[in-house]
């Protein structure tokens, strides 16, 4: 189990590079990566992004990378149609203005861009001297959402255990389903027919409410949820998605075992059953 928050920081310098990466994450229903890279490396977002995708499965991931360059050779481009349309501009505004002075070069110079450094960059071997940082961030990043994802393992399962001490307490007390049935259709009787009651009705009766009140199909499919439940919590991989649903269908079976209640033991058990359930919930908005 691995939790959707994580950060991580790693810094590289060599004679060549200084290269810092961050990766965040947060809580997310689907999968959303977001990469900022200085311009000149944004041909390598989408291996980045690849790198990314192919690990994480859930959650907003925002990776943030510095470069700077400390030997990288560059050559001063002039783009000679740039410098002539802001030679004319300037000698028209000369003339509006009804000034002679001629246009300088220190004139053209103050204009920002007129000079641009392009450098020459190999992406391939950046990328190669790019990747081992890239790793070491991410197992960095990755051990702390295993260590978070530990530590919400042992809470889920706190909570299953309550969950199957509480059913368990709804199967005890089951049986006197039918005792509490006929007990309540017999003060009932009295309650209309003083003179006399008729035993054969209040057997059928019986027999139709509990047709009506029976949970143990309710109670089966409950432990068949959590037993699936289990062994989807003891797999490696992505697992949130799967469990939340297996937590709808606990909610589903509870609500309906106390639909039919008719014993105040039973009423307890839910409200602790239906809490648990929502605890698990929140504690799985955060798992991958």
């Amino acid at each position: 189990m691995k939790s959707m928050t994580g950060f991580a920081f790693r810094e590289h310098r060599d004679e060549r590079h200084k290269i810092t990466i961050t990766i965040k994450s947060y809580n997310n229903r689907f999968l959303d990566i977001l990469i900022y890279l200085p311009s000149f490396l944004n041909p390598l977002e989408q291996k980045i992004r690849e790198f990314l995708s192919k690990r994480i499965h859930r959650g907003r991931i925002e990776l943030y990378m510095k470069a700077v360059e400390l030997a990288q050779a560059a050559e001063i481009a002039v783009d000679p149609l740039y410098v002539e349309s802001y030679t004319q501009a300037l000698r028209k505004l000369a003339e509006a203005a009804g000034i002679r002075e001629k246009i300088r070069l220190s004139h053209l110079l103050r204009i920002e861009g007129m000079l641009k450094a392009e450098q020459s960059l190999d992406l391939d071997q950046y990328w190669q001297d790019l990747q081992p940082l890239l790793e070491s961030v991410f197992q960095e990043f990755d051990q702390l959402r295993l260590m978070e994802g530990r530590t919400t393992h042992t809470d889920i399962q706190g909570l299953l255990v309550s969950i199957e001490g509480e059913i368990a307490r709804i199967e005890a007390v089951a049986p006197r389903l039918e005792e509490k049935i006929k007990s309540d259709l017999r003060a009932r009787f009295q309650e209309l027919l003083p003179s006399g009651i008729d035993e054969s009705r209040i057997l059928a009766e019986t027999a139709v409410l509990l047709m009506k009140s029976d949970i143990h199909e309710e109670l089966v499919r409950s432990r068949s949820h959590l037993q699936s439940f289990r062994a989807i919590l003891d797999k490696p991989g992505p697992m949130g998605k799967k469990l939340d649903f297996i937590c709808q269908e606990l909610n589903r079976e509870f609500n309906t075992i106390g639909s039919k209640n008719l014993l105040v033991e039973v009423d307890g058990a839910i409200v602790t059953l239906k809490d648990s359930v929502e605890k698990i919930r929140e504690q799985l908005r955060n798992v991958e």
